[in-house]
């Protein structure tokens, strides 16, 4: 059972995965909502590729069980199903690595995640052209070898060819193609020219109509523009190809706070972002955010694009959302319901720069079906809180709200007061009450993942929400006991 703080679940998760992985070249590429995973530093490397969070010292076993740890919390805060992975010739010559590393290939495609292999550039002093192109063939065919009959596994053949003419990229491309003739086209992703950020002359080159197309696009590439003008400029560089695209990497600031939620900021990334997530859900285009993980550091440490904080230690990795709004935009671009929201003129100070989310929930139990709810719809403190059969009514309706440090208050829709331990007990049997919001760690839960499903784990406590003696029967009080498996203590959230 591995640990996770679910900080947002997307209301269409079960939607997304069934989708089929390996679209016709002609098809909306909504099916990728994904990020990268890369090196902390960047993925230009002279030697083998060891993303952030992992360690060239760990095991096949050992990658495994971290990539699904971050895996849970991509899965669980974001409905992320897709990840872009970096390879170089040196990771895959690197037998006893790249017999590791693939730990973080396997467990992606085994949980029905799509994985994108993207080639970089084999040192940034080669200039965005490839190294050796013997060496550059020979890694393809092992990748493909060991990967080319997985439906779930995508190639990339080389991230930002910025160092070709149109000319040459497209001769290296389609000779890429001839030459891997067991890569199936529609699980092929060729970059478009420049830095990957015009795919204009790819899509009208017929040598890759069988192919989909990897599209980049960042604010720094440009001078600062409307939401407007960044909307047009972007179609406009996607050409007449956009059903075949994918955003493989678009990125801004997740450090400081900027609202994204915002309609009418002059802020150039937020315009652009609103401008980039616009124009995939335009289109129904999938896209990969970089970085969820690693990048270049600059002198705060981390990438300031970086959507998640890591945390945890060994195996169990946990993963945070920097900010918000803009993890709320990026899923706008996938497609989800997400609602806009401007700031107020004079917002009050909080320790927290994020903005709290909107969205209410039904909470049900795995074992019954039936929703967490307020006793008798009762606003009063201290009423309890049961399990009974959804209808549907605000006191049946919860939202999460972020308490810091990987717990969160759990509000009633109807009273607008918090889930509660009773008197802060820590005994087992403990009834679970609404009460008005306040500091204490007896209102914060942490939401750990169990499969498909969560346990509400008592901060002050750390014993689990339960249904006792795994009643179905409407009415029964929940209550807190020692965290076990039992899908008594699993629950399940639904946006309403």
């Amino acid at each position: 059972m591995r640990q996770l703080l679910i900080a947002l679940v997307v209301t269409a998760l079960t939607a997304v995965a069934a989708l089929v992985s390996a679209p016709s070249a002609n098809a909306a590429t909504s099916q990728f909502r994904g990020m990268n995973w890369a090196v902390l530093g960047d993925n230009f490397s002279t030697g083998t590729l060891v993303v952030q969070g992992l360690s060239q010292s760990d095991s096949n076993a050992t990658v495994r069980a971290k990539a699904n740890s971050l895996y849970d919390y991509m899965e669980y805060i974001m409905g992320v199903n897709t990840v872009r992975l970096p390879i170089n010739t040196h990771t895959v010559a690197n037998t006893t690595w790249w017999n590791s590393y693939r730990g973080a290939i396997d467990a992606a495609t085994e949980r029905g995640f799509k994985v994108i292999l993207a080639y970089w550039e084999d040192g940034a002093a080669s200039g965005g052209r490839i190294t050796n192109l013997a060496a550059w063939n020979a890694m393809w065919s092992s990748v493909i070898s060991t990967y080319g009959s997985n439906g779930n596994v995508y190639f990339e053949p080389m991230n930002e060819p910025h160092g070709y003419s149109s000319a040459e990229w497209r001769d290296v491309a389609a000779n890429w193609l001839s030459t891997h003739t067991s890569a199936v086209p529609g699980r092929v992703l060729i970059g478009g020219t420049g830095f990957s950020q015009d795919l204009r002359d790819i899509c009208n080159d017929s040598r890759f109509n069988s192919t989909l197309l990897s599209f980049h696009y960042y604010a720094f590439f440009y001078s600062a523009m409307t939401y407007d003008a960044f909307r047009s400029h972007i179609q406009t560089l996607l050409g007449n190809c956009a059903s075949r695209a994918v955003m493989t990497e678009f990125g801004a600031p997740m450090n400081d706070g900027r609202n994204y939620a915002d309609p009418n900021s002059t802020d150039n990334f937020v315009r652009y972002l609103r401008a980039v997530a616009q124009v995939m859900r335009d289109n129904q285009m999938g896209g990969t955010y970089w970085p969820a993980l690693g990048g270049k550091p600059g002198n705060i440490g981390y990438d300031w694009y970086s959507m998640y904080a890591l945390g945890g230690s060994g195996t169990n990795l946990t993963l945070a959302v920097r900010n918000q709004s803009g993890a709320d935009r990026v899923r706008y671009g996938w497609g989800d319901t997400v609602r806009d929201s401007t700031p107020s003129p004079t917002p009050s100070p909080t320790p927290s720069s994020s903005p709290q989310p909107e969205t209410f929930y039904r909470i049900d139990a795995r074992h019954s079906g039936k929703a967490m709810d307020v006793q008798q719809a009762s606003t009063n403190n201290s009423a309890r809180v049961d399990q009974y059969t959804y209808g549907g009514n605000p006191w049946q309706q919860w939202q999460f709200q972020d308490a810091g440090s990987g717990y969160w208050r759990i509000v009633s829709r109807h009273s607008g007061k918090c889930l509660d331990v009773v008197g802060a007990s820590t005994a087992d049997g403990a009834e679970l009450i609404q009460y008005t919001c306040g500091t204490g760690a007896n209102q914060q839960f942490q939401m750990v993942a169990n499969g498909g499903y969560f346990q509400l784990r008592a901060r002050h406590s750390g014993k689990c929400v339960d249904v006792p003696s795994a009643s179905t029967a409407d009415g029964v009080i929940l209550k807190q006991y020692p965290c076990n498996t039992g899908a008594n203590q699993q629950w399940s959230r639904t946006a309403v």
